[in-house]
């Protein structure tokens, strides 16, 4: 027999739509459909939001840029695929399905510059933070305290510190004469040289 259909909830969240309810798995208490549509959702834009940041880590890495600490920053920000695991871990523990679907193309391609690479990073840790927010609302609002505090202690508050530094460095980019184009020289190469606030966790 299938689970009831909800009222759902207006909502901003990545929600699956193609998702593939685990009424029948003996796991599932306590962990309402809309909820693990949601962390099905979620998952997959952290996997994009990881495959975006790996993407400005190579441009970084490439002999017209140069950039290598920039480039080790990207890489070591792109742990994103590690928490899109953690949450599928915890889909499955709660007796949810995944369902896999495509990845998008990051989107990458015209950044030449540590200021657009850092300015699209700003908005990704916004959006994210804002999602996370959302779905911690969302498993509040229908019953759901387990899902809600793993998403608080394990997605939220790591946000916080990261959009920190986001913001010193595009401030310091900026201070030091970081362009949006290819132009940027001196001031790139003394961000890059930034290499303790570079690998701040």
């Amino acid at each position: 027999m299938s689970e009831p259909r909800v009222k759902r909830i207006k909502t901003c969240l990545p929600l699956c739509k193609t998702h593939i309810s685990s009424a029948g798995s003996l796991a599932k208490q306590n962990f309402p459909t809309v909820v693990e549509e949601s962390l099905c959702g979620v998952s997959t834009l952290l996997m994009e939001v990881s495959y975006r940041l790996e993407a400005l880590a190579r441009i970084f890495e490439q002999s017209d840029l140069a950039l290598p600490r920039v480039a080790a920053y990207f890489h070591q920000e792109s742990v994103e695929l590690e928490r899109a695991e953690a949450m599928l871990q915890h889909l499955t523990q709660r007796g949810g399905k995944y369902c896999s679907k495509n990845i998008q193309r990051p989107g990458t391609e015209e950044v030449c510059a540590v200021l657009p690479a850092l300015e699209i990073m700003l908005n990704q840790w916004k959006e994210e933070m804002s999602v996370m927010v959302e779905l911690n609302q969302l498993a509040h609002e229908y019953g759901d305290p387990h899902t809600a505090s793993v998403i608080k202690s394990q997605f939220i508050q790591p946000l916080v510190p990261k959009v920190k530094l986001i913001c010193d460095l595009l401030t310091s980019a900026r201070r030091v004469g970081c362009t949006g184009d290819s132009t940027g020289g001196f001031g790139e190469y003394l961000i890059d040289r930034l290499q303790e606030t570079l690998t701040i966790t």
